[in-house]
């Protein structure tokens, strides 16, 4: 999706970034900016696949992500990654969450909204998505 060799950002500098520089502007808001930046990002690199998704998290470092469970109004996903990358006690996952949301809105066509949950022990992040049937998004059409 979005291999090409092109310069990439140390992760000293992506976390200078995301852990203090991003934290500091938006402050208290930065839970619900990073959210609505990240399903304006979703818009911006559209996913037309789950596997695409998956890929497009590996390719931006953001970790692996991974299905682990699926129901007829939702799915579950679990994000993992190197516990010095993942930043988990630091880090807020909204963006993820934001992004998750809207490329599951654009493929399912369906008001969709995406929750995380750190879980520090473990190392990982779980992300629970829900769209409601009863809330057709227009000018979307369902691929998955």
């Amino acid at each position: 999706m979005l291999n090409t060799s092109s310069p990439t950002i140390s992760a000293f500098g992506y976390e200078i970034i995301r852990d203090y520089i991003l934290s500091s502007i938006l402050g208290k808001h930065e839970g619900d900016v990073l959210y609505w930046a990240g399903k304006d990002l979703a818009r911006k690199f559209p996913c037309k696949s789950q596997d695409e998704l998956i890929a497009f998290f590996a390719d931006a470092c953001w970790g692996n992500l991974e299905l682990v469970k699926e129901s007829k109004d939702g799915r579950t996903f679990q994000l993992t990654n190197d516990s010095e990358l993942l930043q988990i006690g630091l880090r807020s996952f909204r963006l993820e969450a934001g992004f998750i949301a809207e490329q599951i809105q654009q493929a399912k066509g369906y008001l969709t909204e995406c929750y995380d949950e750190k879980r520090e022990k473990q190392q990982n992040v779980t992300f629970t998505v829900k769209w409601d049937v009863k809330e057709r998004i227009m000018n979307t059409v369902p691929s998955e």
